[in-house]
């Protein structure tokens, strides 16, 4: 049983699924898609020669409703609780699998993950006491390093319950650096929301870290679009960028008192800044999604900013069709105006719910 492992939102599969065929397509792999609602994950099927090459091509930042891929390795369905490392070590012997993965081997790092479900969170405990003794079995077994290295592919253990786990690998090149797919971020005390974490995981996701010091720094200018009561701007502020927060709503006093942020009682699809010196624009407002793009999208074609992130809204069927739609025609529209290269970046990140976040800027 060989293929790819896709991690997900839960309620997602079928827009992860639409993806994959899509991606994979275009690849020049025809494969098929297992789901089932609320799993939190989602599996394509293909040749195990075709999982090792897409676990190459198939760019993970490209993909949108994709956390985390595997190419899977092998499946065991019957664990047993009394040794499970040796199962897996022998589901790892195959003399097919030995071929087609001996490039490979030796992995450099574990994960042993499970689904963003409730029936994945109840497992947390157990992966965590597992992790030692299978990373141990699967060095003497000779599939691993003897120390860690993060320049050869990871093994991953995906446990969908303590008797079922998909033994895969990922590519340093092409992973999400944080276990699951999900970067584990705290919730600022002080913050005036809960949507503040969407842009902190959006500046993590879309700004690699060797570049953070250059492209978000003390000092920058930044416009926070539809700002109240201040969750996002909260995050600009934190990096101690100087900002506009334009919004009729209040804004929360902290913020007011940190004296970098400047409250504009505006309609946030009218305002536009005075001089051209806004490095960032963020929006976070609840409107129809084609009406969004159009705003961001202009400010980038004026000028007005050099970078932004933003939600789209999805909506209730066909989101991955709809949101292909709206991305298509930001690049189009940007394209036209022949300015240089671009850069778009999507995501469902995982403090979005029904939404992705998108990153634009000018290269």
């Amino acid at each position: 049983m060989s293929g790819l492992l896709a991690y997900c939102r839960p309620g997602f599969e079928s827009d992860c699924a639409a993806e994959l065929q899509d991606k994979t397509a275009l690849l020049g792999s025809f494969g098929y898609c297992q789901t089932k609602a609320n799993q939190g994950y989602v599996i394509y099927r293909c040749a195990a020669e075709e999982a090792e090459h897409l676990a190459k091509k198939l760019i993970l930042n490209e993909l949108i409703f994709t956390r985390q891929f595997i190419a899977i390795l092998a499946e065991v369905n019957d664990l047993p609780s009394e040794d499970r490392v040796s199962a897996v070590q022998l589901a790892l012997l195959d003399e097919g699998l030995q071929e087609v993965f001996s490039a490979i081997k030796p992995a450099g790092d574990l994960r042993v993950e499970t689904p963003d479900t409730n029936e994945g969170k109840e497992l947390t405990k157990f992966c965590r006491k597992f992790t030692v003794p299978l990373r141990q079995g699967l060095r003497k077994a000779g599939w691993m390093t003897t120390q860690e290295s993060d320049r050869r592919p990871t093994l991953h253990a995906f446990f969908i319950s303590s008797s079922h786990v998909v033994i895969g690998f990922s590519f340093s090149f092409n992973q999400s650096p944080w276990l699951m797919g999900i970067p584990r971020l705290r919730m600022p005390s002080d913050a005036p929301s809960r949507s503040s974490l969407k842009l902190d995981e959006a500046f993590q996701v879309f700004v690699p870290a060797h570049e953070r010091e250059q492209r978000i720094s003390s000092g920058m200018n930044a416009v926070d679009l539809g700002a109240a009561p201040g969750g996002w701007t909260y995050q600009l502020v934190r990096r101690g960028m100087m900002v506009q927060a334009v919004d009729n709503g209040p804004m929360a006093e902290s913020l007011m008192d940190t004296g970098q942020v400047k409250h504009i009682k505006e309609d946030g699809f009218k305002y536009r800044p005075k001089k051209k010196n806004v490095t960032w624009l963020v929006c976070d407002m609840v409107e129809k999604p084609s009406r969004v793009s159009a705003l961001i999208t202009d400010w980038l074609v004026e000028g007005d900013c050099q970078e932004a992130i933003f939600n789209l809204k999805l909506p209730m069927k066909r989101r991955y069709a709809a949101v292909s739609e709206y991305l298509e025609q930001i690049k189009q529209t940007l394209m036209e105006q022949g300015r240089g290269r671009l850069e778009l970046q999507a995501k469902q990140l995982y403090h979005d719910r029904e939404e992705i976040t998108v990153h634009l800027r000018w290269l």
